[in-house]
């Protein structure tokens, strides 16, 4: 019976391959709360770790870090009971994402996981998490306009393909009105949202009333709410953006929507805290600031395969502070920003946009002559009432002493008129160019 029972065994194993080499395994030494510390694992910075709790149960993480032989891990997940003297194994490397024209009309996870219910299909083409160096002589100019689908945007914002736009607001000053407007009125064939630290209610939110129809069909969305871990953030700001390169890489015009990219940086200044980075400008460390620069240098237009992203970017400026260190870092690497007015939602004028202080880099490369005089003509009206709005509003000015502020009170609410737009409304780029030249040109 025994000889049959080894004749079967064998029968079994052969052609098998077992590998017997030796594996390491690491140590857990301690928690700050943040990041765990492990001796013995040996896995490279950016390898996958897995600690097995004190159930048996285990969690994964990431190796963020070293402490002179010990390695620093970011879990995954802080639900699972781990305990000094716990096992931690090599997982093998988290550094590529899973891409494909699967991915489309599905929501997914900072670790790809499907959000929505439904199974997604293995997938064979894969791009790498951070990216693949590319030379600046690669990437292209940007010379056509891009239609966002926002009158006051296309009239006096343009953009253009392969643009990287920051959204800089306060809370409640129309933020996810003026995506969700974009997101339906955009002219492009992939759409790539990333969903970073909102609240679960309002990533249900966005899903339900901002992406709806077409929009919804051709767009990828990675979503991580606030209450995971700062790891899970960073990783899906840094997915929906590999995603969106591999889109490029096929010729696609992509449109790229982080939200938002303060709660990146957020994260990341948690990490590099409790890696024991020194804080600077209002705690954050020099990795929170350097990583802005990097996510966004991912986008703009290719050469090669003549695809594009076109990024929009949200930044929060707590409080109003638009010297906040993260909105002056994004502003001075992307290539345009819109600034939104608390005063002006207060007044009831939506989209919020503060036309003084707003600004697109790329529009006089991309608009006619005719179209860019009547911009300048409607800025300047803008910006003349702003500056004297105290003096309007308590009476002091005397009219006549200045012939363009005198037009510009005069046509006030012609120009908050223009700026107004429903939320469910699309004008193409045509229709707010003819409304502007007509209205402003000279």
């Amino acid at each position: 019976m025994s000889g049959r029972l080894a004749s079967s065994a064998a029968m079994v194993l052969d052609g098998l391959s077992i590998d017997t080499r030796p594996r390491r395994i690491g140590i857990l030494k301690s928690h700050d709360g943040v990041v765990l510390e492990a001796s013995g694992l040996g896995q490279s910075l950016g390898g996958g770790a897995k600690i097995i709790g004190a159930d048996g149960a285990s969690i994964q993480g990431e190796v963020v870090g070293f402490r002179g032989e010990h390695s620093l891990i970011a879990p995954f997940d802080h639900g699972v009971p781990v305990s000094a003297g716990s096992f931690v194994e090599p997982d093998g490397h988290a550094s590529q994402v899973g891409c494909g024209s699967h991915l489309l009309g599905r929501v997914i996870g900072a670790r790809g996981e499907p959000l929505d219910g439904r199974a997604l299909p293995p997938m064979r083409l894969s791009w790498p998490l951070a990216g693949r160096p590319r030379n600046p002589l690669d990437q292209a100019r940007i010379t056509k306009p891009l239609d966002l689908g926002v009158r006051a945007v296309n009239a006096v914002l343009t953009g253009g393909e392969g643009q990287r736009i920051a959204i800089v607001a306060g809370s409640g000053v129309g933020k996810s009105v003026l995506m969700g407007q974009m997101l339906r009125g955009a002219d492009c064939d992939v759409i790539v949202v990333g969903l970073i630290g909102e609240r679960g209610r309002e990533v249900s939110d966005f899903l339900e009333t901002k992406l709806t129809g077409e929009a919804k069909r051709k767009a990828v969305v990675v979503a991580v709410p606030a209450d995971h871990p700062p790891l899970l953030r960073l990783r899906a700001a840094m997915r929906a953006t590999a995603i969106a390169e591999f889109f490029r890489s096929e010729g696609k015009r992509v449109l790229l929507l982080i939200d938002s990219l303060t709660r990146v940086a957020h994260a990341q200044r948690e990490i590099g805290l409790a890696l024991g980075e020194p804080p600077t400008i209002k705690g954050y460390p020099p990795s929170a600031l350097g990583l802005i620069p990097r996510l966004i240098e991912r986008a703009g237009g290719e050469k090669r395969s003549g695809g594009s992203i076109t990024a929009i970017y949200t930044v929060l400026a707590d409080g109003g502070d638009t010297e906040d260190p993260v909105v002056d870092t994004a502003r001075a690497i992307v290539d345009g920003h819109i600034v939104l007015s608390r005063t002006l939602a207060e007044q009831g004028v939506f989209p919020a946009i503060d036309i003084g202080r707003s600004l697109s880099r790329v529009m006089t490369d991309i608009v006619d002559d005719e179209h860019a005089r009547a911009a300048s003509r409607m800025r300047s009206l803008w910006s003349a009432y702003e500056e004297n709005r105290d003096l309007v509003l308590m009476g002091a000015y005397n009219s006549g002493s200045d012939a363009l502020l005198d037009e510009a009170i005069a046509r006030r609410p012609e120009l908050l008129d223009f700026m107004r737009q429903s939320a469910d409304s699309r004008v193409d780029l045509p229709t707010a160019r003819a409304a502007l030249v007509e209205s402003f040109g000279q």
